[in-house]
């Protein structure tokens, strides 16, 4: 019913840290993780929610793959330079709508009048699920404490909902890494322009993205026609 996000936990002052049930999330982490609780040695860290169309079958759809391979590049550097690099796997598929629901919107975005754009990105996720997002992120920074993190210095990330998440328990972020834009692929222009424009931390290599950028940037076409329409019927 809550998609494994346990929301009734947090009703609970008793517990004071939170880690799902086996199969719910997987930590990796690179260098020495005794250098973790230390603030003054340099800490990498992604926070990422599982994608599988993406992260295993190689969808080009969204950014999701890209940004965690990204993401293990960065803290395999970290931890090259006497650093520490840490990866949080979640099981939160498709915003936690899980993975039917996410085709369902892809395939809406896809066939939907005008084609796949930026401007409808999110109000399809609506049409199908109802809700943009179900993912409970409140609990989420909790292994971040269980490690002794107390100090992420290169945070992989855009997403302002899983930054405020984890500086409202206390840890410190200083720098915010955007996904690099040459490694954005062209049928995710969508997602990146439609996240962009609403909110999410640009950083500096995506400033710029206005209401005309949104509107223009669309999809991959498939050609979707009304003769294509009918022989399939037929």
């Amino acid at each position: 019913m809550t998609n494994g996000m346990y929301p009734e936990l947090i009703t609970r002052p008793d517990i004071k840290i939170f880690l799902p049930p086996i199969g719910g999330l997987t930590i990796y982490i690179w260098g020495d993780p005794d250098t973790i609780p230390d603030d003054d040695i340099e800490l990498t860290c992604r926070v990422h929610d599982e994608c599988n169309g993406s992260d295993v079958f190689g969808s080009d759809i969204c950014t999701c793959r890209p940004y965690l391979t990204h993401a293990i590049e960065e803290c395999i550097k970290t931890a090259q330079r006497g650093g520490c690099g840490i990866v949080i796997y979640y099981r939160k598929e498709g915003r936690s709508l899980g993975e039917v629901t996410k085709y369902l919107v892809y395939n809406t975005r896809k066939r939907q009048e005008g084609g796949d754009s930026a401007e409808n990105y999110f109000a399809c996720t609506e049409k199908v699920a109802g809700v943009q997002d179900t993912r409970f992120q409140a609990l989420m920074p909790d292994p971040l404490h269980f490690l002794g993190v107390k100090k992420i210095h290169n945070f992989i990330s855009m997403s302002d909902m899983k930054y405020n998440a984890i500086v409202s328990t206390g840890i410190e972020i200083v720098n915010r890494v955007e996904i690099p834009k040459e490694l954005v692929p062209d049928d995710a222009q969508v997602e990146i322009t439609a996240k962009v424009f609403h909110g999410y931390n640009a950083g500096e290599a995506y400033k710029g993205i206005d209401e005309n950028e949104l509107k223009k940037t669309k999809g991959r076409e498939y050609g979707y026609d009304q003769n294509t329409k009918k022989n399939l019927v037929e």
